[in-house]
């Protein structure tokens, strides 16, 4: 059986889509949602990866691909205004 596919944007790449597999992208997602902070000063991207690893699990994602995920959903969320990205140095996000 084909795996169920969604699209999902890039915030850097105005009006480009990827296709990505749609469970591991609502695990990962719905992640991502659940650790980033409403509030300022919101989470690194080295914070966003740490806790993405330790939020999911390592039967769905093997090895480096949290990090890989973490980065799509954000990218994707950032681009959909869910996500946004605080101003200094290093960036931080944090949800909208």
């Amino acid at each position: 059986m084909p795996r169920k596919m969604i699209e999902v944007e890039n915030v850097n790449h105005p009006g480009h889509v990827a296709r990505v597999d749609a469970e591991k992208y609502a695990a990962a997602r719905a992640a991502l949602l659940k650790l980033l902070p409403r509030r300022a000063p919101g989470m690194t991207q080295r914070e966003m990866m740490d806790a993405m690893r330790a939020a999911l699990p390592l039967t769905q994602f093997p090895g480096t691909t949290t990090s890989w995920w973490m980065k799509t959903v954000q990218l994707d969320l950032e681009a959909k205004g869910l996500v946004t990205r605080d101003e200094g140095k290093p960036l931080r996000w944090r949800r909208v």
